[in-house]
């Protein structure tokens, strides 16, 4: 039984005393690069594709000999049609009298499976060591890439409160003008009082708000 080739793991920065923005990542020949990552982005070794068994059986460091019978010929044997009805034992009898007939040495396709597996299993090893590495890589430049935006971010965030606080400093102002805006009406009321004649110094002082009113 062979393992399992891979298993995924759920795995312009800004100045704000300026207004400016400015994006951190450097455009390269091969894409963009994020401060702090070390690489640019799109160059990691991504695996895009799988050499066939052929070429893993090919370039093993110990490739299976040439053989009459491998056990890759047992195998499409096993899948003829003139034995896919038989029982397992029916199967090997006939298999054995195959290889018999044929002259193959059992050692030789058992060697050939060996091998055959090894070359297998050593091609996983290292397309799991590349899967490792090209995962690594990437957290390495998501975190860079998270550090980045948390410090625009923070950046952006220092501004919006710069802006809220000069709102709530423009409404203090006007709120403490109204209030003194309020104290000079009431001078001006109380000195046109006195400016009208006693008999209809109300009278006069009423028309004479009217009117303000209607104006503001």
């Amino acid at each position: 039984m062979f393992r399992r080739l891979f298993q995924f793991s759920p795995n312009a920065t800004e100045d704000a005393s300026q207004g400016g923005t400015q994006d951190t990542r450097t455009e390269t020949a091969n894409g963009w690069q994020t401060p702090g990552t070390g690489f640019p982005a799109n160059t990691r070794a991504a695996i895009e594709s799988f050499d066939s068994f052929e070429e893993i059986y090919r370039t093993a460091p110990a490739n299976p000999p040439h053989v009459g019978y491998s056990i890759l010929k047992v195998a499409a044997m096993l899948r003829s049609t003139h034995i896919a009805g038989m029982n397992p034992d029916g199967k090997r009898a006939a298999l054995m009298m195959a290889l018999e007939a044929a002259g193959a040495e059992l050692k030789d396709i058992l060697q050939d499976a060996m091998l055959r597996q090894r070359a297998l299993n050593d091609y996983e090893d290292n397309q799991q060591k590349r899967l490792r590495e090209f995962e690594a890589a990437s957290g390495e430049e998501n975190r860079a890439i998270q550090a980045d935006l948390d410090k625009i971010t923070a950046q952006y965030m220092a501004r919006i409160q710069v802006n809220v606080d000069a709102v709530a400093r423009q409404q203090d102002l006007f709120r403490s003008w109204q209030k003194s805006k309020q104290q000079e009406a009431n001078s001006i009321t109380e000195a046109l009082g006195y400016c009208s004649p006693q008999e209809n110094s109300m009278d006069s002082l009423s028309a004479v708000l009217e009117r303000a009113s209607v104006r503001r």
